[in-house]
């Protein structure tokens, strides 16, 4: 019997945690053993900026996050980060651990995917030898993570092009995939989000827009009288934290807090919701907002009809989706992808695809 056999003939008839666990640091936390952590050996390290995005987001989904929020802005040769999600949270005694080698919470729940093993307890370790500053800004055990990253661009290497959307096409089953475009932040996350399409939602934007979108979302997951006796923000889970900004001066302060630094003139402009809150990255592929291939474009072209904005024909069958509400709840139906707005000549026709039973 060769020496890998013989550890998992052990491990399986003693239990083999002990073979596996140099440290147990509490709340379901353990150190790996070296040797642990070199058999979760990942298929790639943390090569560029690019990368990082892709292990904080399976960080986030492994944690048990429903939604992640990618807040994302670059200042001359450093690129800022910051990674919210309604996730397990991490205790505070370990906030500064997590960023050790071996360091895992997935024991028993060594994860491969598209991307490679997770759970070896080496990718946060990995990205901050990679960059300059890695924080927990502020987590707790069932409230959720914040955690906030800087990046010397000229150290790690990110994509020049980080503009550009992906050029999505659908596959045989009708479902969305990246066809081409710049491997940057926005395809990899966008990616992440199409080969996770219940959870986690990934939402994807600039600082502000990230703060507009958990603005908006906590003011309807937070009840009004929570709010009106909560004396202590840090009690409510992360992304449910800016709904207790009674002000501008407020709002900047709580976004501080959770890592998304803006200014005060910033902040009146959310309030004043001249900062439009995100959707979902799977929303925005499936309500046509990123590229699609191979389809007609939504802005009529007849010279002598009507012409609208895509944004107007988006916004529009956004309110047709929500009207469908009303048949959907009395006759049972349910839409299989968003309404179909077309615009020819004078007329607007909106088409209802219906899912088969």
């Amino acid at each position: 019997m060769d020496e890998t056999k013989l550890i998992d003939f052990i491990e399986q008839v003693s239990g083999g945690t002990h073979l596996r666990v140099e440290e147990d640091l509490g709340s379901g936390f353990v150190r790996l053993r070296s040797e642990e952590a070199e058999r979760r050996q990942a298929k790639h390290d943390i090569r560029c900026v690019e990368d990082i995005v892709v292990e904080m987001l399976r960080n986030a989904r492994d944690a048990q996050a429903q939604t992640v929020y990618v807040a994302t802005t670059r200042e001359a040769e450093t690129r800022l980060l910051t990674f919210i999600d309604d996730g397990m949270g991490i205790p505070a005694n370990l906030h500064a651990l997590i960023f050790e080698p071996r360091v895992t919470s997935k024991l028993e729940t060594m994860v491969l995917d598209d991307w490679g093993v997770h759970g070896r307890g080496m990718a946060l370790f990995s990205i901050k030898s990679n960059v300059r500053k890695a924080q927990v800004v502020c987590s707790a055990v069932g409230l959720g993570t914040a955690i906030s990253l800087e990046v010397d661009t000229t150290v790690l290497p990110e994509k020049a092009d980080q503009s550009s959307l992906p050029l999505l096409e659908k596959d045989d089953e009708g479902r969305f995939r990246v066809a081409k475009g710049p491997r940057n932040l926005l395809r990899f996350s966008i990616e992440f989000a199409l080969a996770h399409r219940h959870a986690p939602e990934v939402y994807f934007g600039s600082p502000s827009e990230i703060a507009a979108t958990l603005l908006e979302q906590g003011h309807r997951q937070v009840s009004n009288e929570t709010l009106l006796f909560c004396d202590d923000a840090s009690s409510l889970p992360v992304t449910q934290r800016l709904a207790t900004s009674a002000d501008a001066n407020e709002l900047m302060l709580n976004c501080a807090l959770v890592g998304l630094p803006i200014s005060e003139r910033t902040a009146h402009r959310i309030l004043s919701r001249q900062i439009t809150p995100l959707r979902p990255l799977y929303d925005l592929a499936r309500f046509g907002s990123l590229r699609i291939a191979n389809t007609k474009t939504d802005l009529a072209r007849d010279a002598r009809g009507l012409k609208l904005a895509p944004e107007d024909i988006e916004a529009f069958a956004r309110e047709m989706e929500k009207a469908f509400e009303l048949l959907a709840d009395r006759y049972y139906l349910s839409l299989s992808d968003v309404p179909n707005v077309r615009v020819k000549g004078d007329a607007i026709t909106v088409r209802f695809p219906i899912e088969k039973e």
